[in-house]
């Protein structure tokens, strides 16, 4: 029969022995940490970052769906957010543009004055503007529209910019004048993200690697089953479908500019 103090050393001794086995469980693979953490998609934005960042703000989408269920302004704010995601651009809250608005006594922006009226008010680079054009929370479906406008000399020199006479003179291609492009958008980008499309649904898969755990009932899955979730989806998409643009724009121009120079 063991003593009291025999006792406790038996006890001591299987804590012990418990404790070192599962140290060695937790040094086999996959034991570590739980599942393998992976790095989320991210978009990078291609403008000239010697200066810093490029300062966005987005203006509250306009609902032209027809839905009446929809929250505007979390969907714009899901817009700020994935705007502020783009590396190498910052986005102002949504906040601080509606004070701005509110300030100007805009209740929306009309027209290419307005834009610029607003951007230079906020001290902005470039300005967001779009529509929610689709909303159905039980297939999920969202429709959105944005357009990028810059104020005029910024995003890579592509804004509003003095006309070279050595260039026009150079180039057989007809440029066009300040006034021809200070009310266009410089990216315009439109999307119906139907939530039964296949490749909606390997586009939602995608955006979900690293922002959902691996092993939980739904996985990327999750991003269907909520609207919340799906409209975060959405505005991440579209804002990189704009970056991308933007980069196939910057590419054009530096292209043309070679060629002016040749």
């Amino acid at each position: 029969m063991l003593t009291k103090r025999g006792e406790r050393w038996a006890l001591a001794t299987a804590l012990a022995l418990w404790a070192t086995v599962l140290g060695a469980l937790l040094l086999l693979p996959g034991c570590s940490g739980g599942p393998e953490l992976r790095t989320p998609q991210t978009n990078v934005a291609p403008y000239n970052a010697s200066r810093g960042e490029v300062l966005f703000a987005v203006v509250p989408l306009r609902n032209e769906s027809g839905a009446t269920v929809l929250d505007r302004f979390a969907i714009s704010d899901k817009v700020v957010a994935a705007t502020e995601e783009v590396r190498g651009v910052r986005c102002l809250p949504l906040n601080r543009t509606i004070e701005a608005m509110r300030a100007l006594k805009l209740s929306e922006i009309r027209t290419p004055h307005d834009a610029r009226t607003l951007a230079g008010e906020l001290g902005v680079e470039g300005l967001l503007i779009g529509s929610i054009t689709a909303f159905d929370p039980y297939t999920p479906t969202i429709g959105l529209n944005l357009a990028l406008y810059a104020k005029p000399g910024t995003l890579g020199n592509n804004g509003v910019k003095p006309l070279d006479v050595r260039v026009l003179s150079s180039s057989a291609i007809e440029h066009a004048t300040p006034s021809d492009n200070a009310d266009r958008p410089l990216a315009l980008v439109s999307e119906n993200l139907d939530g039964k499309n296949h490749q909606v649904q390997m586009d939602v898969r995608s955006y979900a690697e690293g922002r959902t755990e691996a092993l939980s009932a739904l996985g990327w899955r999750r991003y269907l089953a909520s609207m919340d979730l799906f409209s975060e989806f959405a505005a991440s998409y579209v804002v990189g479908r704009l970056i991308q643009s933007e980069w196939i724009r910057l590419a054009g121009h530096e292209a043309r500019g070679e060629e002016a120079r040749d």
